[in-house]
């Protein structure tokens, strides 16, 4: 009995005794299939570096939202006319 036997018995195993494994979709379904052709263990090792490489990339393009600036270090607030002292100036200082 050669190694490819022992892993294909064991895929054979796997797939047929029922439990959901790692190639398993969330809904149960697989995330891979194979329409056309027999793919060896290095041909399906190749494909799914390629899918999780693409996904990966994929992922680390999503940005966060950045914050909203905070408004007390705007530079408008630079640009306050000074007070000068006089009749009813304390209504002038208000910030509205």
């Amino acid at each position: 009995m050669t190694d490819d036997a022992v892993t294909d018995d064991a895929v054979t195993n796997d797939a047929t005794d029922g439990a959901a494994g790692p190639a398993e979709g969330l809904a149960g379904s697989p995330v891979l299939r194979v329409v056309r052709g027999d793919l060896d263990a290095e041909e399906l090792a190749a494909l799914v570096a390629v899918v999780a490489a693409r996904n990966a990339a994929a992922a680390a393009a999503v940005v966060p939202p950045r914050r909203p600036r905070s408004e007390w270090g705007h530079p408008a607030r630079a640009h306050r006319s000074a007070h000068r002292p006089g009749p009813d100036q304390w209504r002038r200082s208000a910030w509205g």
